[in-house]
């Protein structure tokens, strides 16, 4: 019966100091697939992590890549629903076209559907004319564009990719940059995810079908854009991306024999092994000494808006906070009020900041039954424990 006793009461300590100190589990972090592009990057789209890189800051050319930007600056900087002439310049342009024809009137809208669905270089003079009014000027917009978005290895020379300079290039990493930042805008999602689209063929007696180059959109559960491309000094090159439960990963693989296995086998590693994990929520109450500031109201400090990140199992326990604080005195009238920042790391890597704001502290019924069902259930752990070592 002493040794039953005994055993018991040593359980329950075993237990009560699982809870205090969680297991340690070491994880190794998966590796990624073997892959035949010569460079590749997979970004997650809402935070823009980049996951994984190959050779992900080689500058090369990128083909017909490059229409993503083309597309995102026309729709940032124009209106559908314009009627664009096409310019005899746009006529003829060698490779994928749509075939349109001097002075043909489209709107800006059908335009678009023709260069991403069909890749058609026509389509790509004609919205750069229209939009740039030139297209030397619009290859500024493009590059001005690249800059903004954090494009650092890029320069771009035309709107269509052909290998007619040696001076337009970008890299895996800023190409999924821009893929992941066009998906952000519901106009683009809504072209580069369409399979099948019939847009106006002026002088003809039907329209224009267009179908979707990108095999990703059927070949994988979730696959919701982005472009395909090749040239022969480029080969083959492919931005593709996919939702699943709410998240959407984007690959970029450049000079990719296997590129729609590549791509594949990207976003599968990606899902399988990274989740999108909770930090901080919006009122979340943010723990700190705060030394230096005084705090005679008993403000709480709180953040002002949620914050995720993808994060591997096996990285988790390295996240850790900094706070930064503009205010040296909390008062009553800095409620609701920006008071400072909340800084994320993973290591020495800053991975996001919130702001913080000032709220009072709240104290309801339903906190306080959850203080007392919590402090129950210690007192009644700690009754168990003692009663079970008494006993032996």
């Amino acid at each position: 019966m002493k040794v039953s006793k005994l055993f018991s009461g040593g359980l329950v300590v075993f237990l009560f100091l699982q809870l205090l100190v969680p297991m340690q589990r070491a994880s190794a972090s998966p590796k990624p697939p073997s892959i035949s592009a010569e460079a590749a990057a997979l970004i997650d789209v809402a935070s823009g992590r980049i996951l994984y890189e190959k050779k992900g800051e080689q500058k090369m050319r990128i083909a017909s890549l490059t229409k993503t930007m083309t597309a995102i600056v026309a729709i940032e900087s124009s209106n559908l629903s314009d009627m664009v002439t096409v310019p005899p310049e746009a006529v003829g342009v060698e490779g994928s076209s749509i075939y349109l024809k001097n002075g043909e009137k489209l709107t800006l809208e059908d335009l678009l559907y023709g260069l991403m669905l069909r890749s058609g270089n026509d389509a790509a003079v004609t919205i750069a004319t229209h939009v740039g009014g030139s297209v030397p000027g619009f290859v500024q917009m493009m590059n001005e564009k690249a800059a903004m978005i954090g494009m650092t290895h890029t320069n771009f020379m035309n709107p269509h990719g052909l290998d007619d300079s040696n001076m337009h290039y970008s890299t895996a990493d800023d190409m999924v940059r821009l893929s992941a930042y066009a998906l952000k805008n519901p106009v683009f999602r809504q072209i580069v995810s369409t399979k099948v689209k019939n847009i106006a063929w002026e002088g003809e007696s039907w329209e224009r079908r267009l179908q979707n180059k990108n095999k990703m959109l059927n070949l994988y559960k979730g696959a919701d854009g982005v472009k395909t491309g090749y040239t022969k000094l480029a080969k083959r090159c492919l931005a593709s991306s996919a939702t699943r439960d709410g998240r959407q990963l984007a690959v970029v693989t450049l000079n990719a024999p296997d590129d729609w296995d590549d791509s594949m086998a990207l976003m599968d590693w990606g899902f399988a092994n990274f989740q999108t994990t909770p930090l901080i929520h919006k009122g979340d109450a943010v723990q700190g000494e705060f030394a230096g500031i005084k705090n005679e109201d008993h403000l709480r400090v709180t953040a002002l808006n949620d914050f995720a990140y993808p994060l591997m199992d096996s990285e988790k326990n390295q996240v850790h906070t900094k706070v930064q604080m503009l205010e040296k005195e909390l008062t009553a009238k800095l409620v609701g009020k920006h008071i400072g920042f909340v800084e994320f790391y993973m290591g020495e890597q800053l991975i996001g900041r919130i702001p913080l704001t000032a709220s009072k502290q709240e104290t309801s019924m339903a906190t306080v039954a959850q203080s007392v069902e919590a402090g129950s259930f210690w007192r009644v752990l700690w009754t168990l424990m003692i009663g079970g070592l008494w006993d032996a």
